[in-house]
């Protein structure tokens, strides 16, 4: 917590850049009521954080139209993603307390500022988990995850070399804007990060193009999964479940999943021709890349990085992590660059932060590796193919929804999430404005007594 809020400190001294195009640091309207808050004082449950390893629900005020091309959502629904728990845990930096969080929703809108375009209150959209201007240079190659116009944080450019997209609820490091795991939520540029979902997609399906969707699909896309290919991927949560299933849909003969919990049994269930690696049952002196490398000759054609890297398997990572000296563990990387075959493609979608150590770079070049950073998968790039996806019944995202809970249980559900605990799996937040469950949406779960 202290880092975090160090670097947010450290940022007010530097101050912002000129670039960005949308007010920054929105991350709560209590912050200034008067310029962010709605004029008829109504309030709103949202999810805040509270420091490291903390978050709580709070009433809070409900937002304003602060820019002329801002949207006011009603907001239908949510979720918890595996990345939350990096701003749980304080891994991502210039987080305040207070800052609302979530990335991923749908909803309706409410209200709208002068400007915007394409949108009428009422209609049913789903919410770009980035913030695009939509006229950029990359806004202009549908790669709006790099957006040059809506995140002006200096410690970014300078730590990364260059800056991403403004995000919602991800932090002062992205932008400082105000997440979706709220009754309502501000979208800046709301005709560009906006997507009217059509009548048969419900909510429960649509929600999920925000983000896991399409970051899946650029995942298996990105890296280049092709007719034929073996394809590792390491992590059976939501992300790894839907990188199966992008990859057989794009050709993969075979693909193998390395996890060690319940989440490899849940994924199979619904994806029968996955093949599965428990490296926690592995027997000594055997690595998951010599399993690998039985399992598949040479080994894996591509493998898929959807974990993370601030979870360490060894002692020298884990005090390297805890005492500072690097903010990513370079394990599983180093592992799928063992494991793939030579000129094997190694794509990252798992959120790394900074800085690693004792990485694998003489494997990567003397056997020709491709590593792929595959970045924030630019949404807009994706979604309206998708969207037609679960439209004509190719994709059906409940697949992966394990639970529905409420708004008002959510600082719960973030604990059960990050504990994996109760066959968590993926999670639809409704809210008092969400209409009633579609057919095929797990019933309310309660845990308050």
């Amino acid at each position: 917590m202290a880092l975090s809020q160090a670097a947010a400190v450290l940022e007010k001294v530097i101050g912002h850049d000129t670039n960005a195009t949308t007010e920054q640091d929105i991350t709560n309207p209590a912050r200034d009521r008067a310029k962010y808050a709605d004029p008829s004082g109504e309030t709103m449950k949202a999810l805040v954080w509270m420091g490291k390893n903390k978050v709580e629900v709070h009433e809070v005020p409900k937002p304003r139209v602060v820019e002329d091309r801002d949207v006011i959502l009603k907001v239908t629904g949510s979720t918890v993603c595996g990345s939350d728990l990096h701003l749980l845990h304080g891994t991502v930096v210039e987080l305040e307390k207070g800052d609302i969080l979530g990335h991923e929703f749908c909803g309706v809108v409410e209200s709208m500022g002068p400007a915007v375009k394409g949108l009428k209150q009422g209609d049913r959209v789903v919410a770009s988990f980035q913030i695009a201007c939509g006229e950029c240079y990359y806004c202009k190659k549908k790669q709006s995850s790099q957006c040059e116009k809506t995140n002006s944080n200096t410690l970014e450019n300078g730590m990364y070399g260059g800056r991403t997209a403004g995000m919602f609820g991800y932090s002062h490091f992205t932008g400082g804007f105000a997440g979706g795991q709220a009754e309502y939520v501000r979208v800046p540029y709301g005709d560009v990060n906006l997507l009217k979902l059509p009548a048969s997609v419900p909510d429960e399906k649509g929600l999920y193009l925000s983000d896991v969707l399409c970051t899946s699909w650029n995942c298996v896309v990105d890296t280049g999964v092709e007719k034929g290919d073996v394809v590792a991927i390491w992590g059976a949560g939501p992300i790894g479940q839907m990188c199966a299933e992008f990859a057989f849909i794009n050709g993969a003969s075979r693909v193998i999943m390395i996890d060690n919990n319940w989440r490899l049994e849940y994924v199979k269930s619904k994806y029968p021709k996955v093949e599965l690696l428990d490296y926690s049952g592995l027997p000594r002196g055997t690595s998951v890349s010599t399993k690998l490398k039985e399992m598949a000759p040479r080994g894996p054609d591509i493998a898929l990085e959807c974990v993370a890297g601030e979870y360490a398997k060894g002692w020298a990572h884990y005090f390297e992590l805890m005492l500072g000296m690097e903010t990513d563990t370079s394990e599983i990387v180093n592992e799928m660059i063992t494991s793939v075959k030579n000129f094997g493609r190694c794509g990252i979608t798992g959120v790394y932060v900074g800085f690693t150590n004792h990485f694998n770079i003489g494997s990567l070049m003397e056997r020709g590796i491709r590593l792929i950073g595959n970045g924030q998968a630019p949404v807009h790039m994706y979604w309206e193919k998708l969207c037609g996806m679960i439209e004509s019944g190719e994709i059906d995202p409940l697949k992966m929804v394990s639970h529905r809970v409420s708004m008002e249980e959510l600082d719960q559900i973030y604990y059960k999430f990050e504990k994996k605990e109760d066959g968590m799996q993926k999670v639809f937040v409704e809210t008092k404005f969400s209409a009633p469950p579609c057919a095929g949406s797990p019933s309310l779960t309660r845990y308050s007594k």
